[in-house]
């Protein structure tokens, strides 16, 4: 059992690391890194940059940055609007009050 527990977690952290193509500095990303060079590079419509850092880590741990910085962001303005979290994201999608 112990085994099968080891092998799933070293299964989640490679997925959450990857090594950086030949021919570049050998550097691993991890998911936030690759989360936040992926959103800043779709907000700036930036497809040779997207396409980076959608290389550096699986796409599932991508998805789970993506939500994280998400999550991160909603609750930071949030604070600083002094609203709900709900509010701010609601607002910042263009959808009416709830």
């Amino acid at each position: 059992m112990w085994e099968r527990i080891r092998k799933s977690s070293a299964r989640f952290v490679s997925a959450l690391r990857t090594e950086a193509p030949a021919g570049r500095e050998a550097r691993t990303h991890n998911l936030f890194e690759a989360a936040a060079a992926y959103v800043s590079a779709c907000a700036e419509d930036d497809q040779d940059r997207i396409d980076e850092a959608s290389a550096w880590v699986s796409p599932e741990a991508l998805s789970f940055g993506v939500n994280e910085l998400a999550c991160r962001a909603v609750i930071a303005l949030a604070r600083e609007r002094d609203e709900s979290p709900r509010t701010v994201a609601r607002a910042l999608l263009g959808l009416p009050a709830a």
